[in-house]
This record gives structure tokens, C-alpha cells and sequence, in this order.
């Protein structure tokens, strides 16, 4: 199930994750089992990562950023050139307090 945010709470992440660095990076395999396994236990550590797309062409690469986004059901708070941001809210222990509206 995807997570969904308001515009506050995508303003907060985008707020929280400027100072973050890409964690991974989609190469030229492309989006494969292994790395999905590794982008949702960064995710379930971490909650709010950045991730690096090296698709050239800039459909792809949405395409590889909402597939990555559906199939880790993360919600997608940012795209900026190669650098997406995603963020999932942890089942074990939540760190991130996002605001009410």
C-alpha cells in the first residue's frame, strides 16, 4: 500500500532530506529484485532516503522512479534531475514525526 502525504507533510520531508546524500544508485541493470530488497530496508531503517537514477532520457527515468516508488510502496516527496527522495514510514520504530495537515 502506497503511502500518502499532504503538501505539508511533503514540504516537512523535502525540508528534512536537503541535507541527506543518495544512499543508491539504479545503474545499468536497471531496477532489479535485489536492488528493491535494498532500497526497503533502507527504507525501513531509515524512512527517508535519496536515490540516484542513471537513465539519460527523462521518461525513463520517471518511470524507473514511480516504479521504485510502487513496488517499495513508498511515497514519492521529490524528483530533482537524477535524485529522487522517497520516504516510508517505518513498522518497527517510526523516527520521523511528520505534522498533522
Amino acid at each position: 500500500m502506497p503511502t500518502v502525504l499532504t503538501s505539508a507533510q511533503t514540504r516537512f520531508l523535502r525540508g528534512q532530506a536537503h541535507d541527506l546524500k543518495a544512499m543508491l544508485q539504479v545503474g545499468g541493470k536497471g531496477i532489479t529484485d535485489a536492488l528493491v530488497a535494498e532500497i526497503d530496508l533502507a527504507l525501513e531503517h531509515h524512512e527517508l532516503i535519496k536515490v540516484k537514477v542513471g537513465a539519460e532520457d527523462r521518461d525513463t527515468r520517471d518511470a524507473m522512479i514511480d516504479d521504485l516508488a510502487d513496488r517499495t510502496g513508498a511515497a514519492l516527496v521529490q524528483r530533482i534531475g537524477h535524485t529522487a527522495i522517497l520516504y516510508r514510514p517505518s513498522k518497527d520504530k517510526r523516527q520521523i514525526v511528520l505534522p498533522r495537515s
